[in-house]
């Protein structure tokens, strides 16, 4: 696990998202409390409980950005889920333990790619001798496999197809064991145990010799691994550093002014469902029991309609920390478009690039842009940061269509040309409901 301070965390998330200082602080202290509880002895450290958070904001105002950027920054086993996607126990449907289940699938692989890297060198001498048995056959002598593998490595035979013989990986249905809950509780691989008993299956491809190396590469990478070693390093990093970001917390909120009927019976199952596995319970998954004490819950949600009290008392009691993210200014708008390492106006003038059309947005188009987007949101309805999609898309509908065309050439955008293709949308509110 990475162990950014607070402030390079901070520093990192500000490269991609625009103002929202409380809840990235909030994040970062969190992300950084694993790794200190992590410092601590053995007996105190069992003792140290993430708090987890809840993020209150309006929606396009950047709370799922944050858990997108905190999952590649983490570096630790991180799951982002919408809360909408489950059902109670009983239901139709997934349960809340599948939460972890995925998790424990999301380390095995960070654990194995990471396990890959450290034998990658052996694992490519053991992957050019299969291309060169597939070039020149077993038998050939050394001369010729040598002459050979100097091709190989000056890359003269990339686009030369071979055949080599891989593992099979699928072929065999999984099968559930009658009486586990879950969706995939008891899943057997009968295919596993079938290439245990009679020795791997395996089948021909026909591929190119540069498409070959890959593929061979992490066949062989993974016969110098020891898979229930992954395994036991993939729980330990689910228990210890586990992240789970829980988005849409509110649309399982059953409104108090609306009684406790039909849906909502499950929504309200579906809080009680998360309540142990927040505080810290026990799942089992095919790979072992996996312990959720000390994974880190990170929930999220509008409350456009409903508010965070109609939640279960006891599952706001386990989500301690607060944080209010703020409804986008005009300014917020400006710095948007222009500020973040992927901002819009980058993403579209590359875009562009790509067919030899050069856009430039001068000052005033970036104010107009701004300015349409904060009209549409507070006449129509406020999706946040997401409107400048909308807007933008409108803006450049003609540039892009016809970009093909005009190779060569230079478009500017100016505030003109920006209330030319949005003005009047923007300032009829009944147009703008249908189209922007």
């Amino acid at each position: 696990m990475n162990n950014f301070s607070p402030r390079e965390i901070v520093s990192e998330l500000d490269r991609y998202i625009v103002g929202q200082e409380a809840a990235k602080r909030a994040v970062a202290i969190a992300l950084r409390n694993r790794w200190r509880r992590l410092q601590l002895d053995e007996e105190l450290r069992e003792e140290v409980l993430p708090k987890n958070i809840l993020m209150i904001g309006p929606t396009g105002v950047g709370k799922t950005e944050i858990s997108r950027r905190l999952a590649k920054l983490a570096g630790a086993p991180f799951l982002k889920v919408e809360a909408t996607k489950f059902t109670e126990v009983g239901y139709v449907g997934r349960d809340v333990e599948s939460i972890i289940r995925d998790l424990v699938e999301v380390a095995i692989s960070l654990v194995r790619d990471s396990r890959r890297k450290e034998v990658r060198a052996r694992a490519e001498k053991e992957a050019e001798k299969r291309v060169l048995d597939a070039l020149v056959g077993e038998n050939a002598s050394e001369a010729t496999r040598e002459a050979f593998r100097r091709r190989l490595r000056a890359n003269e035979l990339n686009d030369k197809e071979i055949e080599i013989r891989v593992a099979d990986s699928g072929g065999f249905p999984l099968f559930e064991i009658p009486g586990q809950p879950g969706a995939s509780v008891g899943m057997i691989n009968i295919g596993e145990m079938l290439g245990k008993a009679f020795g791997q299956r395996s089948r021909t491809r026909r591929v190119t010799v540069k498409d070959s190396y890959e593929i061979l590469i992490a066949e062989e990478s993974d016969k110098l691994l020891d898979q229930d070693q992954i395994t036991q390093e993939a729980i330990k990093a689910v228990e210890n550093n586990g992240i789970v970001f829980l988005d849409e917390i509110d649309k399982i909120c059953s409104r108090s002014e609306i009684g406790r009927i039909g849906a909502d019976v499950s929504r309200e199952g579906v809080q009680r469902d998360l309540l142990p596995l927040i505080e810290g319970t026990t799942v089992s998954t095919k790979h072992g029991p996996v312990k959720t004490d000390h994974v880190l819950f990170i929930a999220s949600g509008a409350f456009h309609l409903a508010k965070p009290s109609d939640l279960l008392p006891e599952l706001q009691g386990r989500l301690p920390i607060r944080v209010e993210l703020q409804p986008l200014t005009r300014d917020d708008f400006r710095r948007i478009l222009t500020e973040p390492e992927a901002s819009l106006i980058k993403q579209y003038v590359a875009l562009m690039a790509t067919e030899g059309v050069t856009l430039e947005f001068t000052p005033d188009a970036i104010d107009a842009l701004a300015d349409v987007a904060v009209q549409v949101n507070s006449s129509v309805e406020n999706i946040g940061a997401r409107r400048l999609q909308t807007v933008m898309e409108r803006v450049l509908d003609e540039v892009s269509f016809d970009a093909s065309d005009r190779s060569g050439q230079t478009v500017t955008i100016d505030a003109t040309y920006v209330q030319a293709h949005v003005g009047d949308l923007a300032r009829n509110a009944d147009l703008s409901k249908f189209i922007l």
